[in-house]
């Protein structure tokens, strides 16, 4: 478990933060007000990707954050400098300062969530929780945006694809790089080409070779290991397989196709047999990168060894795998190898979400997506806009008012929970408040909309679910699940829901209500904080 414990990155740390969040610090220590029993709520207000959901992710950085939270010397020298003018005692509270009375409620990891519905509920002394605002929205925007920006290209691609996530070197410097690569898997990416994130996460790891292989090569003549060894009847052989392929180009009748994409395919399969796949849009895609690649691949299988496909990086995707798969089930009838037919077919240019619904209309071919820059970059939205706000202090409820409804808060410590219906898809997600009866199933229950009295729903629920958990009590009491289980529990939560609500136009909107105490409470502290103050 110690290990679990530690940052994933070294640079969180307390003073991954705002400066006003020590201000505001000092600032309660100096009124003595630090010790005030507070409660904040961490959540956004809009879907992202102009869609009716988000994934919820980060978490596990949270926790580990929260278990080695320590304000160090040398933190402390550098604040002393910069904070000269407040009183020296106040450093003393800080470097003595941690966790042990900060309690923390939220949903699973991976959880399918909502505007309005806390992400996080976090309580304790209000001094402390002031300085995990800037830390814990920094673990949680990004990480859920990228999660949610994972999950819709899944639903755009399909369950039946395989995604790679390829944007290590597109993504915003190695923090980026490494957060792209775990929250993409645990949107419901397969693998991802980044090594360090395999390493870390133990997310599968994939990838061959790029354009520059291909150029690197003009003729067999500069292959200098020219054997390969293959197994025939239980028994070690040896072959040069350089000429085994140009035998077989001979045979197959493709002898004017480019000689150096033909040699570095040689010299590839040479380096791996095994699952050999080849990049064959270096020259041109139809006339030589494919049949090289099927010379190969083709003398390959001789010899025992299943190829595994080609990839496509450039040109009209949709056409191109078309005519790839066509080209394929030929050759699979010429040899009478049914294997080639089914070889996979990759593709890595420059994909979106839109690209990917576009080329499933269009019947594409491709099997595999290889997606990079509009992944990792979230290019259709850069940021996700959670806000970490005071609900409560000293057990008594607090609100924030605006002339936007968006930005109204729900006041008070809550609970929220998800009803179901008899299909067993989720309804509706409500709010309550933190110790009054919470919805039963099988029980006609009342919910609220935020806004408009006169707007309620009576469900019956064939069953509840809580979503908040209590995962921190003083200290970590919350396993911390591997990232595999995280995506697990992920794609199992998206399948309880309409898939209407997952659509990219027109999507279904999920409703988030109150309970009817909670609509009372919300609805009273509003009026009193409009009503006229009268000065005795």
């Amino acid at each position: 478990m110690a290990s679990l414990l530690k940052n994933t990155n070294p640079l969180v740390s307390p003073l991954l933060t705002d400066k006003y969040q020590f201000t505001m610090a000092y600032a309660y220590w100096k009124g003595k007000r630090h010790q005030d029993h507070a409660t904040f709520d961490l959540f956004y207000r809009k879907n992202p990707f102009k869609g009716s959901f988000a994934q919820f992710a980060g978490l596990n950085e949270i926790l580990r954050f929260m278990s080695s939270f320590k304000i160090t010397n040398d933190d402390l020298d550098f604040l002393k400098k910069d904070m000269s003018q407040c009183d020296p005692g106040y450093f003393k509270w800080l470097k003595n300062l941690d966790c042990s009375e900060v309690t923390i409620h939220a949903p699973q990891e991976g959880n399918i969530v909502f505007p309005k519905e806390p992400l996080v509920r976090v309580e304790g002394p209000l001094g402390i929780l002031q300085l995990l605002e800037t830390p814990f929205l920094n673990l949680t925007n990004y990480a859920t945006l990228m999660t949610t920006n994972a999950r819709r290209m899944r639903i755009a691609a399909g369950q039946d694809k395989t995604l790679l996530e390829f944007g290590c070197r597109r993504a915003q410097g190695p923090d980026g790089a490494l957060s792209a690569s775990r929250y993409s898997y645990i949107g419901g990416f397969d693998a991802s080409s980044h090594v360090l994130a395999g390493k870390m996460f133990g997310i599968p790891i994939k990838g061959t070779h790029a354009h520059s292989w291909i150029s690197s090569l003009q003729d067999t003549s500069e292959i200098n290991v020219r054997n390969l060894t293959y197994f025939k009847n239980g028994k070690k052989k040896e072959i040069d397989f350089v000429d085994f392929v140009l035998e077989n180009q001979k045979k197959l009748g493709w002898t004017t196709t480019n000689k150096g994409e033909l040699a570095a395919f040689i010299d590839y399969a040479l380096a791996f047999p095994a699952g050999f796949l080849g990049l064959v849009d270096t020259y041109d895609t139809l006339l030589s990168g494919i049949p090289n690649y099927l010379i190969v691949a083709y003398s390959l299988y001789q010899l025992g060894y299943l190829p595994i496909g080609i990839r496509l990086d450039s040109g009209k995707l949709s056409a191109l795998s078309r005519a790839t798969r066509k080209m394929f089930k030929d050759f699979a009838k010429q040899i009478s190898v049914p294997h080639f037919a089914k070889l996979k077919i990759v593709a890595s240019n420059d994909i979106n979400e839109g690209v990917l619904y576009d080329l499933k209309k269009e019947g594409s071919e491709i099997d595999i997506f290889g997606i990079g820059t509009h992944l990792v970059t979230c290019q259709a939205q850069p940021a996700l806009g959670a806000v970490f706000k005071l609900v409560e202090i000293n057990n008594e409820p607090r609100i924030k008012l605006s002339n936007s409804f968006g930005k109204i808060t729900v006041p008070g410590r809550k609970n929220s929970y998800r009803l179901f219906g008899k299909d067993g898809k989720a309804i509706t997600d409500v709010l309550t408040i933190y110790d009054e009866q919470p919805p039963q199933a099988n029980k006609q229950y009342t919910c609220c909309d935020f806004f408009d009295r006169h707007k309620k729903i009576s469900v019956i629920p064939s069953k509840v679910e809580p979503l908040l958990q209590k995962v921190w009590d003083h200290k970590l009491i919350h396993k911390l699940p591997h990232v595999k289980e995280i995506k697990e529990f992920g794609d199992q939560q998206a399948k309880k829901f309409d898939p209407k609500l997952f659509q990219r136009t027109n999507p279904i909107n999920y409703p988030v209500t109150l309970s009817s105490q909670l609509y009372e409470k919300m609805h009273q502290l509003w009026d009193e904080a409009l009503a006229p103050q009268i000065i005795d």
